[in-house]
């Protein structure tokens, strides 16, 4: 796999990575809006046959880091946040269900035996080729580690060929352009000049994870109708972040 190759053809197996604060329309809680248009971006790529796993963060509920801050102990308060990458996941799973006919399934890496299945790779893989999209939620399972490095790791471990970052910005910019209005957006860059450059689209450990194992993260903005599909088709859009040498794997 060269670095142009998969934005040149598409991809059939990818891990969308979602932001909770998205899926609270900006408040605490969930934004039925928000999620109906996300499920329905969602139904577009599984109807061409695209195989479909995600992640979905806590922040429109709680932030570890946040919490410890206010003087909660910092595991404690990442656990917390990992519930309430659940609560994202159950809505999701409704919407896509309930709305769109798509079979879904949520893995947790928190055993809760009532409302999910435990997050096993092969099975989450054998869904995956049976058609279902699988939603992972409580992170990797342990406090200290974000949700974005959670959609690199698991990327990694089911087989994706892409880590789709769904943002609210269009990329990945020079500077953070809510501060800095003559920022520039990058068509491509390396894992390592984001790291090198401190950017903050995304945490360092989730850089180097995808840096360290040629895993390609396509960052782009969620808030634009249609944009998941141009994304996973191919089209030019957001910000490719690779590392060269992939094709020699």
């Amino acid at each position: 796999m060269t670095d142009d190759g998969p934005a040149k053809r598409g991809y059939g197996r990818v891990l969308l990575k979602l932001g909770g604060e998205m899926f609270g329309g900006g408040s605490v809680g969930i934004d039925p809006e928000v999620v109906a248009t996300v499920a329905r971006q969602i139904g577009e790529i599984v109807a061409d046959g695209v195989e479909v796993a995600i992640v979905i963060g806590g922040g429109n509920f709680f932030r570890g880091a946040e919490l410890q801050q206010r003087g909660m102990d910092r595991a404690r308060g990442d656990y917390m946040a990992m519930l309430g990458t659940v609560m994202n996941c159950l809505a999701l799973q409704d919407f896509l269900e309930r709305e769109h006919g798509i079979d879904t399934r949520v893995m947790t890496a928190i055993t809760m035996g009532q409302v999910a299945e435990p997050y096993i790779p092969r099975r989450a893989m054998r869904h995956m080729e049976k058609g279902r999209v699988v939603i992972f939620g409580a992170g990797t399972g342990m406090p200290y580690f974000s949700t974005d490095t959670t959609a690199a790791q698991r990327a990694l471990e089911i087989g994706c060929e892409v880590v789709l970052m769904a943002k609210a910005v269009d990329g990945v910019y020079t500077a953070d352009p809510k501060t800095t209005p003559d920022a520039k957006l990058f068509e491509h860059i390396t894992h390592r000049e984001v790291l090198e450059r401190g950017l903050k689209v995304a945490d360092a450990t989730a850089f180097s994870l995808c840096m360290d194992n040629y895993m390609p993260m396509l960052v782009f903005n969620l808030l634009e109708e249609g944009n998941i599909a141009r994304a996973v088709g191919g089209e030019k859009i957001g910000t490719l972040v690779s590392t060269p040498g992939a094709e020699k794997l």
